[in-house]
């Protein structure tokens, strides 16, 4: 049997160790990375579920909670935690992983985090490869928890089947910005931190924009330190996704397809070739960045 599918296959058995050495081919372009992209099945039907919103907003302890809620249900759980990366270090910052601690022991929970690299909404091309592979192995449920800083809210909704936004009391500016984005991806608003001043308050005021939206939208709210409203949250979470419409499906491949291609075409640029390109281009008196990014010649 060839490499790639004797490592799909440990994939498939439910392999925790394998499916870490995969996700680091996949991440990092490492053969047989690629093959074992392209043998995917194509039909996978675990649910991924997009867990996004402002800094602290206890994104992190909200999914420790849906973690323990489901695992002591016997179920499989992968989380993909993005990271924004450190222009220092060029790594992940984990310090919110330290509030997952307790699960790292769990056999029935896997946990990955995955620098940002750079991506400008926070999910590229790797977020996608790298939970398609998650969704290859045995997973009841995948949660990707993601910063919500720029478009990353909105670029998760391309990747998750259903889309939780995390908001706590004080995030009054971020209501602002509910009309422009939030609104077309929140498939579900989550108050967190429900037992600060306020709370009712601001989950009213949100229930107010939302209405008048076209799609209902839940307004949840929970205490996720104390375990409160998690419950409910989970058995939203799992309800099925009634009539998905077939023509936000295609957007959301086309999105997909449009970051991994993006993703392969920019591999091709010599990053090498493009500083010595710039370093004699700019000897000349006449330099223009555009005329030059238009004569620059991509490789392949």
């Amino acid at each position: 049997m060839n490499t790639h599918l004797s490592l799909l296959n440990e994939i498939k058995q439910g392999n925790y160790k394998i499916l870490a050495r995969v996700l680091t081919l996949v991440e990092n372009d490492i053969a047989p990375g690629d093959l074992l992209l392209r043998d995917l099945d194509s039909k996978m039907e675990v649910p991924v579920v997009g867990i996004t919103g402002p800094p602290g907003a206890g994104k992190s302890t909200l999914v420790n909670a849906i973690t323990n809620h489901f695992t002591a249900e016997g179920k499989r759980l992968a989380i993909l935690a993005i990271d924004p990366t450190s222009p220092f270090n060029f790594g992940s910052l984990l310090g919110d992983r330290i509030r997952m601690a307790s699960q790292f022991n769990n056999p029935n929970v896997f946990i990955r985090s995955l620098a940002t690299r750079g991506a400008l909404g926070g999910i590229s091309a790797k977020t996608i490869e790298m939970v398609d592979v998650l969704k290859a192995s045995n997973f009841d449920l995948i949660l990707v928890e993601t910063v919500g800083v720029g478009q990353s809210e909105v670029e998760i909704a391309g990747l998750a089947d259903k889309t939780v936004v995390v908001l706590v009391p004080e995030s009054g500016d971020e209501i602002q910005n509910i009309k422009s984005g939030l609104m077309e991806i929140a498939d579900c608003f989550v108050v967190n931190k429900a037992d600060r001043d306020g709370a009712s308050a601001f989950a009213n005021n949100l229930k107010k924009i939302v209405h008048h939206g076209v799609k209902t939208i839940p307004i949840l709210k929970t205490v996720a330190h104390k375990n409160e409203g998690i419950a409910e949250l989970c058995h939203w979470i799992i309800r099925p996704v009634i009539g998905v419409q077939t023509e936000r499906k295609e957007f959301l491949y086309a999105e997909k397809a449009w970051k991994i291609i993006q993703h392969f075409k920019m591999k091709k640029v010599d990053k090498k070739k493009l500083r010595e390109s710039i370093h004699e281009a700019l000897k000349k008196n006449d330099f223009n960045i555009y005329r030059f990014a238009d004569e620059f010649e991509v490789d392949g």
